[in-house]
C-alpha cells in the first residue's frame, strides 16, 4: 500500500525549471571560483536557496519567490614594490622593482634578457649611458693609500 504525497512540489520542476536553471548557473559560478588559481583552494563556498512565500488573503494560494545566491571565495590580492624617488631634474619617478632587491639585476624569464630592477634591458642601459657624460668615481681604494703610507 502505497501512501500518497500530499504536498506535491519538486524544485527541478517549479517555475518552468526556472529554479534549477538558476541553481546550475550558480553552480557554474561555484566551480568557476574552486578552479579559479588566484583563489584561496581550502575555503569553503556556500550556495543558498531562499523561497520566501507569500499567501493570498483568502490563503488558498501562495506566491514563491525563489532566489539563489553563491558566496564565493575573493581572489588573492597581488602585491608588488614601487621605487619611488626623483630623477635629476627633480621630476618624480615611479617604476615597479622586478628584480627583487633595489639596484640588482636579473633575467627575465619571459624573453631570457639581463634586466635592471626596473625591468629595463641591460643593452639600453649601457647604451644610454654611453651617451652621458662619465661620473667621478665614488670608489675609495683603501689598499692604495695604505700602499703609499708604507713606502
Amino acid at each position: 500500500m502505497s501512501k500518497k504525497k500530499l504536498v506535491n512540489i519538486d524544485l527541478t520542476d517549479m517555475a518552468h525549471g526556472a529554479i534549477q536553471e538558476k541553481l546550475d548557473n550558480v553552480m557554474d559560478d561555484v566551480l568557476e571560483n574552486i578552479l579559479n588559481p588566484n583563489c584561496e583552494p581550502k575555503k569553503k563556498r556556500k550556495v543558498t536557496i531562499t523561497l520566501s512565500m507569500t499567501p493570498t488573503e483568502t490563503r488558498n494560494s501562495v506566491t514563491l519567490d525563489a532566489q539563489v545566491k553563491a558566496t564565493l571565495v575573493p581572489e588573492d590580492s597581488a602585491t608588488t614594490t614601487i621605487l619611488v624617488g626623483r630623477n635629476s631634474t627633480g621630476r618624480i619617478e615611479a617604476n615597479e622593482l622586478k628584480s627583487g632587491t633595489p639596484g640588482q639585476t636579473y633575467i627575465d624569464p619571459e624573453d631570457g634578457k639581463l634586466k635592471d630592477d626596473k625591468g629595463t634591458d641591460i643593452d639600453k642601459v649601457e647604451a644610454e649611458g654611453k651617451d652621458k657624460p662619465a661620473k667621478a668615481s665614488t670608489i675609495i681604494d683603501f689598499q692604495h693609500s695604505q700602499k703609499k703610507e708604507s713606502n
